[in-house]
């Protein structure tokens, strides 16, 4: 698969957001990947993010990832994540206007989870929502106790920042989810980026 990485901004509510975008096939639906928290550490480069972006560029999705509000080249400030909420809203938009024609899928990666997932409940035109490693121990995820679009949440058993026993906790409460485990993974999956990459690709 030929991967033609385009570096670009997009505009989002507190200035530009620092952007890369992979074309795809035009009739694929469209992904936005979130990445993980940026006072920790976290960028759309961060090495989750990338192999969630390419499971789905592999796959021929159009793909976009971009650096929330303070990161790198993006403007503005971290907001708490309310803020980086309308950075996903902006990213969503974008990806619409770009492939108008074919559903928008949303897959996050940590606190990109919950930045995530909290634009798309607002946002019909998200047909599919992916959470790795959502850190529903440090972030309110209630929100998406009534949401009945299809999830997929995959975490690893061995997850040493996000309680794996939360995060199945969490599933129970949900309606339409698919839940794996990834047996032996931590936190960033450094063992395991194969096995992630399958089971986000799997059953769609």
């Amino acid at each position: 698969m030929q991967h033609h990485h385009e570096k670009l901004f997009i505009d989002g509510p507190a200035g530009k957001l620092q952007a890369i975008y992979q074309a795809g096939d035009r009739d694929r639906a469209a992904v936005v990947v979130c990445h993980p928290h940026p006072q920790f550490g976290g960028t759309m480069r961060n090495k989750v993010v990338y192999w969630i972006a390419r499971a789905f560029e592999d796959s021929g999705h159009p793909v976009l990832r971009f650096n929330f509000r303070g990161v790198d080249q993006s403007e503005g400030v971290w907001d708490e994540g309310d803020g980086e909420a309308d950075d996903v809203a902006a990213a969503l938009e974008w990806i619409h206007e770009k492939h108008p024609a074919v559903p928008i899928w949303l897959a996050g990666f940590s606190f990109g989870c919950y930045a995530g997932l909290k634009a798309a409940v607002d946002d019909e035109r998200v047909e599919r929502m992916f959470a790795v490693a959502p850190a529903v121990n440090l972030w309110d995820f209630s929100f998406m106790r009534s949401e009945t679009r299809p999830l997929k949440v995959i975490h690893g058993t061995i997850d040493e920042l996000v309680p794996h026993d939360m995060v199945s906790a969490w599933v129970e409460l949900l309606e339409s989810v698919d839940y794996s485990e990834i047996e032996g993974a931590g936190h960033f999956f450094p063992d395991h980026s194969r096995e992630l990459q399958s089971k986000l690709l799997s059953n769609l």
